[in-house]
């Protein structure tokens, strides 16, 4: 009896096995996953800012999602353009802006608009393919993601993300103390004397081959100089991406023109004059020809304030302390202060 008790259950258990084997179990359904990283780094004292998605190469598989921080008051975007669309300004976007979450393809533009301060946005990736990533406030700041079938493996995780990140922003921050520091060769950085001024100063960089990032050191080195009256004062912006403003008195409400008091010299550099402290006038942007770029006209120099200038110069006609800002930077410090003596 004990014998066949036991033929019967193993019976019972082959039969159950068999069964099970022709129907085919629950689809299991795989979670999508979500990366973590970071639009721009700065410095504690917010001088020097790592204009840089940290990493800027990443890859995911179809279904899943990228999420960008942006932890610095220095303004960013994240925009995935459509192929072959021309690059707008970043007012315009796609145009316009797409809420987080947005789905990216090769038909979509996908923009976040600016975003700062510890905002976040979030984007998903539905199909396979190679995404071009692209700041549109800053012109060397790019990057790609990578979305790969479910069948491939990913080649990074979470953790290497993290680690590359972290060592993309010490990178760039520490050569941007070398940067500043090569720029105060000329003098000492508190009263020094002098007629000239790095109105910021930077460079562009490829820490891996998924796209360019930028240093930038927002302040005026030297931040306090002293002059003669009579004397002319030259600042240069020497950053080859983020303009900057040289500001005495009132702010305008649109920092991209010159003042109407302003003029253009010989050579092309705009100049001011200044009678006494407090009175206003206004760079405008300073940045470089855009020419310099690929598919852009040729433009010279001349008698008339041009577009697009590096230089900006201001005659100091009497004593004081003239105090000014960079309108567009002034928020992380970048401020400077002219002593003119008699």
């Amino acid at each position: 009896m004990r014998q066949r008790l036991t033929s019967i259950r193993f019976s019972i258990v082959c039969c159950a096995a068999i069964v099970g084997g022709l129907i085919a179990p629950p689809a299991v359904q795989v979670a999508a996953a979500q990366v973590q990283v970071t639009a721009g780094a700065q410095s504690a004292d917010m001088a020097r800012q790592a204009l840089a998605f940290l990493p800027n190469e990443v890859w995911v598989h179809v279904n899943d999602s990228v999420t960008w921080a942006f932890p610095t008051p220095e303004i960013h975007t994240v925009t995935f353009l459509r192929p072959n669309q021309v690059r707008p300004p970043f007012p315009v976007g796609c145009p316009g802006t797409t809420p987080s979450g947005s789905p990216e393809t090769n038909a979509t533009c996908v923009n976040s608009g600016i975003l700062a301060g510890g905002a976040t946005y979030t984007v998903n990736f539905p199909s396979a393919g190679n995404f071009k990533l692209v700041c549109l406030v800053h012109s060397n700041m790019t990057g790609v993601v990578h979305v790969l079938t479910p069948a491939e493996t990913l080649p990074h995780d979470q953790r290497f993300y993290d680690r590359e990140a972290r060592q993309m922003r010490s990178d760039l921050l520490s050569d941007g103390a070398r940067l500043a520091d090569r720029a105060r060769d000329d003098g000492d950085d508190d009263g020094a004397s002098g007629d000239a001024v790095t109105a910021g100063i930077g460079a562009v960089e490829s820490p891996s081959g998924g796209g360019d990032s930028t240093i930038s050191v927002m302040r005026f080195l030297q931040g306090t100089i002293r002059v003669h009256v009579g004397d002319t004062v030259e600042w240069t912006n020497h950053d080859p991406v983020a303009p900057h403003t040289v500001t005495f008195g009132t702010e305008p409400a649109n920092p991209m023109p010159a003042s109407p008091d302003v003029v253009a010299d010989t050579d092309g550099a705009r100049h001011a004059t200044l009678v006494a402290p407090g009175q206003s006038t206004h760079s405008g942007f300073l940045n470089q020809e855009p020419q310099e770029r690929i598919g852009l006209p040729q433009q010279q120099p001349g008698p008339t304030p041009p577009a697009y200038e590096t230089r900006f110069r201001v005659t100091f006609l009497s004593p004081g302390t003239y105090t000014y800002i960079c309108a567009l930077h002034d928020e992380l410090g970048m401020k400077g202060t002219v002593k003119v003596v008699p």
